[in-house]
């Protein structure tokens, strides 16, 4: 057990942010009403969608349902709405385990036949690829947009030929680990430790004032349990073995930027994508990408605090098989909360993104009182994911608007219900015991 860790004031990810598994429970009258959905727990096996058509009237649906308990077939979903035209008649959206062949589906198939006013199987709904185990994130990471090994003219490692034989170093290791394998530890240079004991040294400093509460009470535990420190650079598997006994989550090596979408999908299964390579030690305290210096020190500590990682889960859990505009909504927020996100504690602003945690010139500039890093004054605005998922962003300068949560509670509460309001194709859930996705309904995952 790592050292500290039961002093963490927090629940277990085991019962902490876990959905419960839906029962059939006992039908009410106001499951008729428009827009109404049932669950049940779905298993990971085919699927059956269909469109039924009944007349209302007391005990409508329970007689139609009857036949699903009579024959054992499992439903997942149900979706009900009242049928077009002038009649009383209600149409219901059903999806339920099993495919025509089973002789359980052909007999209730055929009972429905029989006393529904009218039966559709419907085509599967075609959605974009989405990983449904943890081991598809091999997948994912293939796809990677800006390679670590691709750097521009103007990069400060550009012309430095041991450098960029590091860099393609880290990226061979990525693009060889497997999901399940141990991060393989690295040997870091001089000059990369030099470089990151400036930039540890310096944040230290910076978080004790700035950073929010949550994360200045993992930081010590990261130290005695996970080696950071200003003279070491921690290593990756020690990092995700700890933050997975604290909430679940496990970092990921990759050797690039990725899309939005893969980047996301990955926080479904609590796994967060992280970079290996060191920006240039010629410049310190300047990276024109997300490094490890930005990963483990920004965003790796506030994966410890349930709050945060709940936060982070329903994002990813929205994004399966989400359309790109919907990707699009999740990643803005991604960006106000994630990356640069504040609360309000004690009457002070403190950061609990990671752009503003691994930054200490916008730390200063966006939570510091007096704002000694600048003069120009940031605009912030209550944390309401609806507003943020519009909002325009620079990513080369310092943001001109923050959004300030009343506490990572707050901000999780925000986010999940921002989430719910998604018009997504289906709903999800993960098991974090077989580390998969189970969905409501049938679905076909088509290629980007």
């Amino acid at each position: 057990m790592l050292r500290s860790l039961l002093s963490l004031p927090r629940t277990s990810f085991l019962t902490h942010g876990v959905r419960p598994t839906y029962a059939r429970a006992p039908l009410v009258a106001s499951l008729l009403q428009n827009g109404t959905r049932c669950f049940s727990a779905p298993r990971e096996n085919k699927k059956t969608s269909i469109l039924l058509q009944v007349e209302d009237g007391p005990g409508a649906l329970q007689e139609t349902l009857k036949f699903f308990w009579k024959h054992d077939v499992n439903m997942t979903r149900i979706e009900s709405r009242p049928a077009k035209g002038h009649n009383m008649n209600y149409s219901f959206f059903i999806d339920f385990e099993g495919k025509s062949g089973q002789p359980e589906v052909d007999e209730l198939m055929a009972d429905l036949e029989k006393n529904c006013l009218d039966v559709m199987v419907l085509n599967d709904k075609k959605v974009p690829w989405f990983p449904r185990k943890i081991n598809e994130l091999d997948r994912s990471v293939a796809n990677i947009l800006d390679a670590g090994t691709d750097l521009e003219s103007d990069h400060p490692g550009f012309s430095d030929q041991e450098y960029r034989k590091r860099r393609n170093m880290f990226a061979e290791i990525a693009q060889n680990y497997r999901q399940g394998d141990p991060i393989p530890r690295l040997d870091y240079t001089q000059d990369e430790i030099k470089t990151w004991g400036v930039i540890y040294k310096r944040m230290k400093k910076m978080w004790k004032e700035h950073a929010c509460d949550e994360f200045n009470y993992i930081i010590p535990l990261l130290e005695s349990n996970c080696g950071y420190a200003e003279d070491n650079i921690p290593q990756q598997e020690d990092i995700s073995n700890f933050l997975k006994e604290c909430t679940g989550f496990t970092l990921r090596p990759v050797g690039g930027l990725l899309s939005s979408r893969d980047f996301l999908n990955g926080l479904a299964f609590r796994v967060f994508f992280s970079t290996q390579y060191i920006r240039h030690h010629s410049m310190p305290l300047y990276t024109p990408e997300p490094d490890i210096c930005h990963e483990l020190m920004g965003h790796a500590p506030m994966f410890a605090d349930p709050d945060f990682a709940d936060f982070s889960h329903e994002v990813g859990l929205a994004s399966l098989g989400a359309s790109d505009e919907e990707i699009e909504r999740l990643a803005t927020c991604y960006w106000f909360s994630v990356e640069f996100g504040i609360t309000k504690q004690r009457g002070e602003y403190k950061a609990y993104g990671a752009g503003l945690l691994s930054s200490f010139g916008e730390m200063e500039y966006a939570c510091a009182a007096n704002r000694p890093a600048g003069s120009d004054m940031p605009e912030y605005r209550p944390w309401d994911p609806f507003s943020a998922c519009k909002q325009k962003y620079p990513i080369t300068t310092y943001q001109p608007v923050y959004y300030v949560a009343g506490s990572l509670f707050d901000a999780k509460e925000k986010m999940r219900g921002f989430c719910e309001d998604l018009k997504k194709p289906f709903q999800a859930r993960y098991d974090p015991y077989s580390q998969t996705v189970s969905i409501d309904r049938a679905v076909q995952r088509q290629e980007i």
